[in-house]
């Protein structure tokens, strides 16, 4: 018996050092991210842009999200915000915008027209009609950007070959609870390093933070009908637009997504969302990428080696530091840096793994106040229905 337990504690603590490795690089890479550069590559025009957002209900610094993209740096742009419904309270977040902001380009149009079980992409469509540039620009609503983004975005569109521009980003916290900051630690301290990471080793992801793209090669694909019956929208899109042999370009600039969980159960149903629709689409990548969990393999190398606990608590605390003493570094990198949330990283890397073990063991997902069940080998909702 033992001798399995060391074998366990020698498999967990090369996991652990390995995590710590993957996050070395992960965050050389968010700290060297061109996000803080403030000048622009030069562009012989910039061509008049589209930006679709579909929005559902309202959320903590909806508002605020919404307006960073009314003041963009950026010669002549069109709006178009989408709602299903006349009482969405959204619509007067828009309303305000519009009269706050006469001489830009907003439009709201409300189309309660369902095409197909996404009712994000059903929203885009009903946009579809009012279009009136060639390069469009798809973002989520809870997307903040810096005045500069949508320059960096149409720059990047003009990269050789490139069919389609994306954006990291970054979890953008409304308050100081415990529930948000695990929240936030996800996406920064995981997700953020491990998007960088892999797109060095060659992969091309595709995030809903930003799709851009023009249309002629929205229409190759299909056009968003093709987008209708998955989940993962954002990632379908990518995958279309590389079966053109066209490549997925990642824009110089950061932006950041609003956390809004503020209950326990909040929290877990998103991230098995997120997971469920992640292994659905590269089981194995996803699956892999337990590897950014150190501190949970830590603490079983920790356990599996009781009868030398000294040595294992040892190993526990230097494992911690080095994970903390990196986070530190994007936190900063990224202007969110918060020390006391350091103590939770034990805590969010075993929430994590069994967020994981959840994800590979179940189907169901809740979005937007409805429920569906993901097949695992087309990542399209094998079942939809209102949970309202």
């Amino acid at each position: 018996m033992t001798s399995i337990l060391t074998i366990f504690g020698i498999i967990s603590c090369i996991l652990a050092v390995a995590g710590c490795i993957q996050l070395a690089f992960g965050t050389w890479f968010v700290t060297h991210f061109p996000h803080k550069e403030k000048t622009l590559p030069a562009v012989s025009s910039l061509p008049p842009v589209t930006i679709l957002k579909p929005l559902c209900g309202i959320e903590p610094f909806l508002e605020e999200a919404l307006d960073s993209f009314c003041t963009q740096d950026y010669p002549d742009f069109q709006i178009l915000f989408g709602i299903h419904d006349t009482n969405d309270p959204a619509l007067a977040i828009v309303q305000r915008l519009c009269d706050r902001y006469p001489h830009r380009h907003l439009q709201i149009i409300i189309d309660p027209t369902i095409h197909g079980l996404n009712r994000k992409v059903s929203n885009i469509i009903n946009l579809l009609p009012y279009i009136q540039h060639d390069f469009l620009v798809i973002s989520d609503s809870d997307i903040h950007v810096k005045p500069d983004y949508l320059r960096h975005v149409v720059t990047a569109l003009h990269q050789p070959n490139t069919g389609l521009v994306t954006t990291p980003y970054a979890g953008l916290p409304t308050n100081n609870s415990i529930i948000q900051a695990l929240a936030t630690c996800q996406l920064n301290h995981s997700f953020l390093p491990g998007v960088l990471l892999s797109r060095r080793l060659g992969r091309q992801d595709c995030f809903g933070a930003t799709m851009a793209l023009q249309r002629h090669t929205l229409n190759a694909i299909g056009g968003f009908d093709a987008l209708l019956h998955h989940v993962a929208d954002d990632a379908i899109l990518g995958k279309l637009v590389r079966q053109q042999q066209l490549d997925i370009t990642i824009a110089p600039c950061l932006t950041w997504t609003t956390i809004t969980e503020s209950h326990f159960q909040e929290l877990l149903q998103h991230e098995l969302r997120w997971g469920r629709t992640i292994y659905s689409i590269s089981p194995l990548g996803y699956i892999a990428s337990s590897l950014q969990f150190p501190l949970f393999w830590a603490t079983l190398t920790m356990l599996f080696f009781y009868h030398t606990i000294l040595m294992g608590i040892i190993f526990f605390c230097l494992v911690w530091g080095i994970c903390a003493w990196l986070i530190s570094k994007i936190d900063c990198s990224i202007g969110l840096y918060k020390p006391w949330t350091l103590f939770l990283l034990p805590l969010r890397d075993w929430l994590s793994a069994i967020v994981m073990v959840g994800s590979i063991s179940g189907t169901k997902v809740s979005w937007r106040g409805h429920i569906l069940h993901i097949n695992k080998q087309t990542s399209s909702p094998g079942h939809f229905s209102s949970n309202r």
